[in-house]
């Protein structure tokens, strides 16, 4: 357990494999794929903890449970999830950037919130770096994704430099080496937020779902809610 937390320390970074036993893994493709029926072929779904409330109770399962926690304390809980799906037809390529937005339910002017978004109907803000630097991404693979499949890749280390503009990514890219992640169905990639990723298009394509699960660990000032928390947790 040391090693893959130290390497989120260092890296912002690492990749589990076989966290999900395959009856698991079968168990989150079943309940993705009825959620995906009239989406299927549009490369995933957002806001998966309200559509889909399997995911949020496999956030809770003991091996996912058990790394957050090891990170974040024991008062993490999921925030948003959203599925990617590269597919022969949805083959597409991100550029590098950060992860630099939460959903919330509602707008509030709360300072260092902004800028506001809004996707599929929710609201994202950038919120202020402490609180992105509290979070952590589990990235669960529900199929193989080798080197030949778009995986992620990352600049180790570039979770620590804060929020970055276009140029200092430009440079960063330029200038740092970076790593591919490929996991194998059941694993799971952890990451910090700040991390700067990219990915490209797939070689052979074929299904790359994964499961991108939030974590905060501290709430949200000023009256403002996650958007993906449970009622119960949100009035606390």
């Amino acid at each position: 357990m040391n090693r893959p937390m130290t390497s989120v320390a260092e890296n912002g970074f690492a990749v589990i494999p076989s966290v999900l036993s395959r009856f698991q893994v079968g168990a989150l493709i079943d309940a993705v794929e009825v959620a995906n029926g009239p989406t299927a072929g549009k490369g995933g779904i957002r806001n998966l903890l309200e559509r889909v409330p399997s995911v949020r109770d496999f956030a809770d399962v003991d091996p996912i449970r058990a790394l957050v926690e090891h990170l974040l304390g024991r008062n993490a809980f999921a925030s948003r999830a959203i599925l990617f799906d590269k597919t022969p037809t949805t083959n597409w390529k991100v550029p590098w950037h950060q992860d630099l937005t939460i959903s919330v339910e509602a707008r509030l002017d709360v300072a260092g919130f902004g800028p506001w978004t809004v996707k599929e109907g929710v609201l994202h803000v950038q919120p202020p770096i402490a609180i992105l630097e509290s979070m952590l991404a589990v990235r669960i693979h529900l199929d193989d994704c080798s080197e030949d499949n778009g995986p992620i890749r990352v600049i180790p280390g570039s979770h620590r430099r804060g929020r970055l503009t276009m140029e200092q990514i430009q440079t960063a890219q330029s200038e740092s080496p970076s790593v591919p992640c490929p996991v194998g169905s059941g694993g799971v990639l952890l990451m910090r937020p700040l991390l700067l990723h990219a990915s490209s298009a797939a070689v052979s394509p074929g299904h790359r779902r994964v499961i991108h699960i939030e974590f905060g660990s501290t709430d949200l000032p000023g009256g403002l809610r996650y958007a993906g928390v449970c009622p119960r947790r949100n009035s606390q």
